[in-house]
């Protein structure tokens, strides 16, 4: 089997050159990589004409910034083959990441995406990632963050891939819908991932396919206020779109907890007001979206996706 990699590209010159040789090392398990330029204003696309010999790669030019999602998006629409692997720009694979994925996905029809071990590139001793975990207080936890990389070695199930590194299934995709462009960046595979599981699918992590990350190389440092306005504004859209009433008012308090601890964190930082303009903004416009439909046959589902949140939140709290 053979995976179509996507990955969304605005101004990576930095990183691109590094990234697109170190594809070469799985050639074999490559059908085409479709990389869509939001417009860059560098050298990306005289970076990416260079690798277009040994690679088969196919380039969608945007003449803006359509954002991650809308990106993402348009490569899977482009994509002729099973398996989507979509990739940050500013990611080093290494010699068998895609095979890795691929052996993974293939031992369960209910898999819906697989991630891979995501390790700093920086700090190469670090992992960045294992897994993305989402708690009832609404905080999302890079499972693993900053901890040696020779933790989390078994292969387990997690609320959602990254969608930095990660395999999905076009079939399921066209089932449940891609990621939701309304959400630009940040939190959008999170909601993909929670969608996929209202429907019985899983979310795996692989610890047998590695890649080194940069991170924030597109938007800049952790805590920009680009960065926490979106991430904020995102929340209360996944919360809106894909909690049914009944959940909504379960977890009404753990919601308001979350996010007031979320605020005075910010506060901290001084970065208090654009995470406020974020949630003003997440609340004014939430009603554009197009919500999860609720089915009663999913109810087993809500009820894992329910317990899943709960015990998060307990182990996040233990630390």
């Amino acid at each position: 089997m053979k995976v179509t990699i996507i990955t969304p590209n605005y101004n990576g010159e930095k990183y691109l050159k590094e990234y697109l040789q170190s594809l070469q090392q799985e050639q074999q398990h490559i059908e085409e990589i479709i990389i869509i330029d939001n417009n860059s204003q560098d050298e990306s696309l005289k970076i990416i004409e260079k690798h277009k010999g040994p690679l088969n790669i196919k380039i969608i030019q945007n003449k803006q910034n359509t954002g991650f999602a809308k990106a993402c998006n348009q490569g899977i629409k482009k994509a002729k083959t099973e398996y989507l692997l979509l990739l940050n720009n500013d990611i080093k694979t290494t010699p068998n990441t895609i095979q890795e994925l691929i052996k993974t996905i293939q031992k369960d029809k209910n898999t819906f995406s697989v991630m891979s071990k995501m390790i700093q590139y920086h700090q190469p001793k670090l992992i960045d990632t294992a897994g993305d975990e989402y708690t009832i207080l609404t905080y999302t936890q890079k499972k693993g963050n900053n901890t040696p990389i020779n933790n989390y070695n078994t292969e387990r199930e997690i609320f959602s891939s990254c969608a930095g590194a990660a395999l999905y299934k076009k079939s399921i995709i066209e089932k449940i819908g891609s990621f939701d462009e309304n959400f630009f960046a940040y939190v959008e595979d999170i909601d993909l991932s929670y969608r996929a599981q209202i429907q019985g699918y899983k979310n795996i992590y692989c610890p047998t396919s590695i890649v080194y990350h940069h991170g924030s190389a597109t938007t800049g440092s952790k805590y920009n206020p680009f960065k926490i306005k979106l991430a904020a504004r995102n929340n209360i859209y996944l919360i809106y779109k894909n909690y049914p009433l009944p959940q909504k008012i379960i977890n009404f308090i753990f919601i308001f907890l979350g996010h007031l601890i979320k605020y005075l964190v910010f506060y901290k930082k001084g970065q208090q007001k654009p995470y406020i303009e974020g949630i003003k903004e997440g609340l004014k416009t939430r009603k554009k979206l197009q919500k999860t439909p609720y089915e009663n046959k999913n109810l087993k589902n809500y009820l894992k996706i329910e317990y899943k949140l709960i015990i998060n939140t307990i182990k996040l709290l233990k630390k």
